[in-house]
């Protein structure tokens, strides 16, 4: 176990970003919660997942909803601990740990939040290895593991807690709902977690894989390199496209913020064109038509020179020229566990949704 110090959680918030392939949420209104928290004197430690024992509990954390919604409502730090100590209530013993449900986005710092207040440790693990839409999509459910308690808090003080549901994807459905009577947004706290539940099926060391990126990130700021190149060489990635964006259309519906962008090809993909869908995060990314890239492999795009990911909100429409804004589109390998048929299925099914059913 290791105490985070304040350069590690600014280069985390850096690396969820871009392994939140466009989704999760901003990591920023998480990292100002930080440094406040850090200000104030609180500290937060991380720990591998195998020092875990078999019969600790571990909380699993979220935000939950459409990301454009998380930039008006903004993180409270307060909300996501309030959720953690609703399901501690239920589950009736105290939990030894957090987690992240997904480690890209804002998400891979709700932990941090909650546990400067609990003083509890931070797993370095999530259920994810990225940012992905939907709940039946994590490697607990892959697993088969029971879905249910799951904890929901608005800050207007409404505690909702979905007490059984026949599978994951009813807890998807039915929690999906209730965060949409909430402004499609609200804070939980996942099903708890076994010690042994954690060490056989989570994905491990993703924080520190967050980290790690977003350090080689502002290394190359700091001496005016390429942080693509510096992207790409530490999550082991693909350069895909670069271009500028001609076209945006989204939408928030059923908590969701959905939507296409398109790019038109520079430079050496000049007189080409991508166009990426997204439920969230990025699903599929089609260049002329056939498709390249698609969940479960991470498609993400960054801001040339500044190695920044782009959200979906975060996409303008760049005049030629604005080669500062240019965005690249860059692919990455799904995480190392699991890949099961079950893992493939469930994890595919926003591309289904879109027609491409192989």
């Amino acid at each position: 176990m290791r105490e985070l110090a304040p350069d590690d959680i600014e280069a985390l918030a850096v690396g969820a970003w871009i392994l939140g392939t466009g989704g999760g949420g901003s990591p920023y209104l998480g990292l100002l919660n930080m440094r406040r928290l850090y200000a104030e004197g609180h500290r937060v430690s991380l720990m591998s997942p195998l020092d875990l024992a078999d019969e600790d509990w571990v909380a699993v954390v979220s935000n939950m909803g459409a990301p454009l919604v998380g930039q008006e409502r903004l993180a409270d730090s307060r909300n996501i601990a309030r959720a953690v100590e609703i399901q501690e209530g239920l589950l009736g013993t105290e939990f030894r740990a957090l987690m992240s449900l997904e480690i890209g986005g804002g998400n891979g710092i709700q932990p941090l939040m909650a546990a400067a207040h609990l003083g509890l440790p931070v797993v370095d693990a999530d259920t994810m290895g990225r940012a992905y839409p939907e709940a039946q999509m994590t490697s607990v459910a892959v697993g088969d593991l029971r879905p249910y308690p799951c904890v929901l808090y608005d800050p207007r003080g409404i505690e909702a807690v979905v007490t059984k549901v026949p599978s994951w994807k009813w807890m998807e459905r039915v929690s999906r709902k209730i965060c949409v009577e909430l402004g499609s947004i609200a804070s939980t706290c996942k099903a708890p977690r076994t010690g042994r539940e954690v060490k056989d099926w989570g994905i491990h060391f993703t924080v520190t894989k967050a980290i790690g990126i977003g350090r080689r990130v502002r290394e190359a700021q700091r001496r005016h390199d390429d942080p693509i190149a510096a992207i790409l060489d530490e999550g082991q990635g693909k350069f895909l496209f670069r271009g500028k964006v001609v076209d945006v259309a989204r939408r928030t519906t059923e908590g969701y913020l959905r939507g296409r962008a398109v790019i038109e090809g520079l430079d050496n993909d000049r007189g080409c064109r991508l166009e990426i869908a997204f439920q969230n995060e990025w699903v599929v990314a089609w260049r002329d038509e056939a498709p390249i890239a698609m969940s479960p492999r991470s498609d993400l795009r960054a801001r040339h020179r500044v190695g920044r990911s782009v959200r979906h909100r975060d996409n303008r429409l760049w005049p030629e020229g604005s080669r500062c804004c240019t965005p690249r589109a860059l692919g990455f390998p799904d995480a190392e566990r699991p890949r099961t048929r079950r893992a493939t299925r469930l994890r595919l099914r926003p591309r289904i949704s879109l027609g491409l059913r192989r």
